[in-house]
C-alpha cells in the first residue's frame, strides 16, 4: 500500500494530523493497533485551547454534542481547608472551562470526520512492528494485521503512537528521562446526587486523590509514591478502601465498589523528551516525542497542538512530494518551547509539592502560593491560562 504519509497511532495526535492532512489533499494512512478506541482510563481532559482548535476545524458543535462534563475551576482540599488553584471562568474566549469527554467518543468523532475524505484511510487492528528503510532513510512501515503482514510505503512516517512508541523503538531512539515521584492508581466509584460536581482534589498525609465527575460515576486517580503499587497491594484491599474513604468521606458507603485489584489500573508516570524528533522520512510527535506528567491533564492538548503545527508546517512540502529534514526540523523547533516549558512546570510541582505530600506523615496544610491565590482570586487566572491555554497555542491556519 502506498501513501503520502503513514501515521502510526490512532490517538488524538494521530487522528487530528490524519484529518488535517486529508483535508489538504494528502493521501494519509493511519494505523491503529486496536479494533476500537474503547479503553478505560485514557486521558480525556480537553482544554480551552483544544476546544478552540475544534471550532477552527468546524467540529465545535459536534464536540459539544458528545457526552461530557465541564469544570470552570480546580480546587484542592488540604487539612486547613479548600483552596481554588485555577479559575477557568476568568479566561477570555468561547470556552472558559475544561471539558471532560470520554476519549473513545472524541476519537470516534475525529475518525468519522476524517473518513469523509477520499485521501484518508484508517486501518484498525494493524500494529506497526518495524519501519521500512531505503538508502535515504525511513520510507514506510511494516505492520501486522488480522490478515498477516502489510507494508505501507510513504515518503513520510509519523510516529504518534504514545510513550511506548513502536516507531521510536524501531529507530533505536531513547528519550531523556526526567523522572517522576509518583504513579497513579485509576478506578471508578458510583456518583450520587448531592456529591457536587466538577474537578475535586483531596490531599492527605502521604497521598492525594483526584475525582473527575463522569455523571453517573467518579473516575478517581489515587496518587502513590513511585513504584509503590506493590506496597499498596500488600497492605490489602480493606486498607486501600479505608484510605480512599478517609480522603473523601462522602465515598465511605460505596468504596466496596472496589471489589478486587482488577478494578484498579496502574499508570506508571513518565516525564521524558527526545532531543531529536525527526530523521530522514520520519517524525515523532505527542507522547512518542515527549511523555508528560498527568499534572494539569495537559497530555492530550499538547499532542493535538503538535499535530496541528505539523499539519500546518508540512502541508506545502507534502503537496510537492518533497519533505526534507529541514521541513521536519521546523515542527520540533516550533513545539520544543511549549513542551520543555510545560515539563519544567510539571517537574517543579512534582519536586516541591507532590514529593513533599507523598513523604508527609501528618496532615498537610496548603502551601503559601495557594493561600495567596485565595487572598487575591484574580491571580487564579494565571494558572488557568497556563493549564487551559498553554505556553504556545496553535491554530489551524
Amino acid at each position: 500500500m502506498d501513501a503520502d504519509v503513514c501515521v502510526v497511532g490512532g490517538g488524538p495526535a494521530g487522528l487530528v494530523l490524519g484529518l488535517l492532512l486529508a483535508r489538504g489533499g494528502v493521501r494519509v494512512v493511519v494505523l491503529e493497533k486496536h479494533e476500537s478506541f474503547l479503553r478505560d482510563f485514557r486521558g480525556d481532559t480537553v482544554h480551552p485551547s483544544t476546544l478552540t482548535l475544534l471550532d477552527e476545524m468546524g467540529l465545535g458543535e459536534r464536540a459539544e454534542a458528545l457526552p461530557h462534563r465541564k469544570a470552570t475551576g480546580l480546587a484542592v482540599t488540604f487539612a486547613d481547608g479548600t483552596y481554588r488553584l485555577a479559575d477557568f471562568g476568568r479566561l477570555r474566549g468561547a470556552h472558559p472551562y475544561l471539558m471532560f469527554v470520554p476519549q473513545w467518543d472524541f476519537l470516534e468523532m475525529l475518525a468519522a470526520e476524517a473518513a469523509k475524505y477520499p485521501t484518508f484511510t484508517l486501518l484498525r487492528k494493524h500494529e506497526a512492528v518495524d519501519v521500512l528503510r531505503d538508502g535515504r532513510g525511513v520510507c514506510g512501515v511494516v505492520a501486522r494485521g488480522t490478515d498477516g503482514g502489510v507494508e505501507i510505503r510513504a515518503p513520510l512516517t509519523v510516529g504518534a503512537d504514545g510513550r511506548s512508541s513502536a516507531v521510536r523503538a524501531a529507530l533505536g531512539w531513547t528519550p531523556r528521562d526526567f523522572g517522576a515521584p509518583m504513579d497513579v492508581l485509576w478506578f471508578r466509584l458510583p456518583r450520587r446526587d448531592g456529591d457536587g460536581d466538577g474537578l475535586q482534589m483531596r490531599v492527605g498525609a502521604g497521598r492525594l486523590m483526584l475525582g473527575i465527575d463522569r455523571g453517573d460515576y467518579w473516575q478517581i486517580a489515587y496518587v502513590i509514591p513511585k513504584g509503590g503499587h506493590a506496597a499498596v497491594e500488600a497492605a490489602g484491599l480493606p486498607e486501600f478502601r479505608s484510605s480512599v474513604a478517609a480522603l473523601a468521606p462522602m465515598l465511605e458507603d460505596r468504596v466496596d465498589g472496589i471489589a478486587d485489584w482488577d478494578d484498579v489500573k496502574v499508570l506508571t508516570v513518565q516525564v521524558n523528551r527526545l532531543d531529536r524528533w525527526h530523521a530522514s522520512g520520519v517524525l515523532l510527535i505527542g507522547d512518542a516525542a515527549h511523555a508528560m506528567s498527568p499534572v494539569g491533564g495537559v497530555g492530550i492538548n499538547l499532542a493535538v497542538q503538535d499535530a496541528v503545527a505539523a499539519a500546518r508546517l508540512l502541508l506545502p512540502a507534502l503537496r510537492t512530494g518533497r519533505v526534507s529534514e529541514v521541513d521536519l526540523a521546523r515542527v520540533r523547533r516550533r513545539r520544543r518551547f511549549p513542551t520543555a516549558g510545560t515539563q519544567l512546570i510539571q517537574r517543579v510541582l512534582q519536586r516541591f509539592v507532590l514529593a513533599g505530600v507523598l513523604r508527609a506523615e501528618r496532615p498537610v496544610r496548603a502551601p503559601l502560593p495557594l493561600r495567596v491565590l485565595r487572598r487575591l482570586p484574580a491571580l487564579q487566572a494565571l494558572p488557568a491560562r497556563v493549564i487551559g491555554v498553554g505556553l504556545r497555542p496553535e491554530h489551524v491556519r
